[in-house]
């Protein structure tokens, strides 16, 4: 089976890293002879993934102005509003590979997240013109992302894995037939331990990951994260590791963090992870941790799969659907809008340390069967063959 990833950013998220390096191990392990290529917008971003056969430029391309195609888009748009010559042109540098490959999956867990997707639909409705099968891997989509455009474009899809049940409930509420429940492929993937840094403490560390994606949706968060560092460092012996796992220009969770270290780095008992590590690197570190407080989902995914007690810090539709599929609940997700109120971080890290036992007991009845939910995604995925 030849296979093409493709809707990828690049590594320098290290949450993309960890699906494209998890999904093509398991991928190879459990399908004999499977190539697995990646079309990615930053392919030098991705080349510490070694065990894809090959990396594509799936870069953007610009239609020159006044070219020949500028002149042909620019009059079937005018004329019959039909935007797919002009696409086709942007994504050539996807759409030249699908003749190649059995099956196109698109990998982005939650590109449909983000309002319309006109280039994904673009490339989805090419791989289907050309015969081959169309994939989406891992996928997280919440009933406030839906539209029209959106559902008929799902309905393409030979296979649709749901990598959490909310997505997977409300995808055959809207009718869809070709949906599969999975669990996100990154539960499975190894990690690298490293050195322990200077100041870490053994057994009693705890993480704390942060975004600016978070902070531009609530502007008070940033306050109210910095309450959680106090109480975190007046209430317990604890050192705390912040760490970055999205490291891309403008959206740089390092740039955030350091600001927090510069302000807590006299107490000598806050450090700040590197920026420059790769996903399993994150992972390494994170799997030594006492508890986990994340913005970033595969941050989370990192703690969770060892066991680490963890708060996941205002987000969507899929951190609640993993929550909810590990522990029956949307346990120590705090909404968007929570984060605003350091009273409500406090309390909801003092009742994580509380509860450390329960939760770490919990995780490790579930997390077996998550990761087998994983593997599933590979079985769904042979059968289409």
């Amino acid at each position: 089976m030849e296979i093409m990833m493709f809707a990828h950013g690049g590594s320098l998220n290290r949450g993309c890293e960890a699906i494209v390096r998890s999904s093509t191990t398991i991928i190879k392990e459990k399908i004999n002879g499977a190539k697995v290529y990646l079309a990615s917008e930053k392919p030098h971003t991705d080349q510490i993934i070694t065990s894809l056969d090959e990396i594509y430029d799936g870069s953007k391309k610009t239609i020159k102005k006044y070219s020949l195609d500028w002149f042909v888009a620019s009059v079937r748009f005018k004329a019959l509003r039909d935007e797919t010559y002009a696409l086709g042109i942007i994504e050539q540098n996807i759409i030249k590979h699908i003749k190649n490959v059995d099956v196109c999956l698109s990998i982005g867990g939650d590109n449909y997240c983000y309002g319309e997707q006109p280039n994904w639909y673009e490339i989805n409705r090419r791989v289907k013109a050309q015969g081959k099968k169309l994939v989406l891997w891992g996928c997280s989509i919440g009933e406030e992302d839906m539209s029209e455009r959106k559902l008929e474009d799902l309905k393409q899809f030979d296979l649709i894995l749901a990598r959490e049940t909310l997505t997977y409930n409300m995808l055959k509420s809207k009718g869809l037939q070709n949906v599969k429940l999975c669990a996100d492929s990154a539960f499975t993937m190894e990690k690298e331990e490293l050195p322990l840094p200077v100041g870490w403490s053994e057994g009693n560390t705890v993480g704390l990951n942060f975004s600016p994606l978070v902070w531009k949706r609530n502007k008070q968060s940033q306050g109210a994260v910095r309450e959680l560092i106090n109480h975190i460092l007046s209430t317990t012996d604890m050192t705390i590791a912040l760490t970055p796992h999205v490291i891309e220009n403008g959206n740089n969770d390092y740039e955030v963090l350091k600001a927090y270290y510069d302000e807590f780095r006299h107490t000598g008992r806050v450090i700040l992870l590197p920026d420059n590590l790769t996903a399993i690197q994150y992972k390494g570190y994170i799997a030594r941790m006492r508890f986990f407080i994340g913005a970033r989902t595969h941050a989370t995914i990192a703690a969770y799969s060892n066991f680490v007690p963890t708060m996941v810090l205002g987000y969507s539709v899929k951190s609640k659907g993993i929550a909810t599929d590990l522990f029956g609940e949307e346990k120590l997700v705090l909404g968007i809008e929570e984060i605003s109120s350091g009273s409500m971080l406090k309390s909801k890290f003092d009742e994580m340390v509380s509860e450390e036992d329960e939760i770490k007991q919990a995780l490790k009845q579930a997390i077996p069967g998550i990761k087998q939910m994983s593997y599933k995604a590979v079985e769904h995925l042979q059968e289409l063959s």
